[in-house]
């Protein structure tokens, strides 16, 4: 009877060791984001995201329910001009970074339990190059289009940003800091006249790029869109 004991004994332990090993396994790593148009996205591993920085991304290991809590996670970053040396290791089940260089990023998982690490595939964010353009008219008139003098749509990667109006006396208008953001034709809550009006924006890129746009603006009051 000794033996069966034993056998059954041997049985049952391996059957343990491999519950752990297997639920050492099971994670679903992935990155949670919200891109400039406030759309959600998530990033699984394996998968590549191509967006505009800054980009916030929330990285989550997502190990399944009733996972060892003795499991450490580490998260390293990867540069592509340097594939195999981390230039940041993260020791957190989740951990948020914010992208603000152009450029490819693998992010990896690595799950170490009882001695044993599991390697995930990564998670790319690809960092668009820098572009950004300012238009030379708009129309305040509140039909619902051209209403907002602001960057032209399709501007990328754009890190610090401060534009500023001026009127034809080198009087300031208005400034505002974000590309999304923008002149509504007003100076003190009042509606400023139809005319040439000028803007000053100063900007970077995740590239490195500086921007420095000097240019005319044309508020055009009497302007719609059925008209032209």
């Amino acid at each position: 009877m000794k033996p069966r004991k034993t056998s059954l004994l041997a049985a049952m332990l391996t059957i343990l060791l491999f519950s752990v090993s297997s639920r050492a396994q099971d994670c679903q790593p992935s990155g949670k984001f919200t891109d400039k148009e406030g759309e959600a996205g998530t990033i699984a591993a394996g998968e590549t995201y191509a967006g505009s920085a800054p980009l916030t991304v929330t990285f989550s290991a997502n190990p399944p329910s009733g996972h060892d809590p003795a499991t450490n996670y580490e998260w390293h970053f990867f540069n592509q001009n340097n594939p195999r040396e981390a230039y940041l290791i993260r020791y957190d089940e989740d951990t948020e970074y914010i992208f603000t260089e152009a450029g490819t990023t693998r992010v990896v998982l690595y799950e170490i339990l009882n001695g044993d690490t599991t390697r995930y595939n990564a998670i790319n964010v690809s960092i668009s190059e820098s572009s950004l353009q300012m238009p030379n008219a708009f129309s305040p008139n509140g039909d619902g289009i051209n209403d907002v003098y602001r960057a032209k749509p399709g501007y990328k990667s754009i890190v610090s940003f401060k534009a500023v109006i001026f009127n034809r006396w080198g009087q300031k208008l208005y400034e505002w800091d974000d590309p999304a953001g923008g002149w509504d034709g007003k100076y003190k809550g009042r509606d400023v006249a139809q005319g040439t009006y000028f803007v000053n924006v100063t900007a970077k890129g995740a590239d490195g790029r500086e921007f420095r746009i000097r240019r005319d603006v044309n508020l055009l009051r009497g302007y719609t869109q059925a008209a032209h």
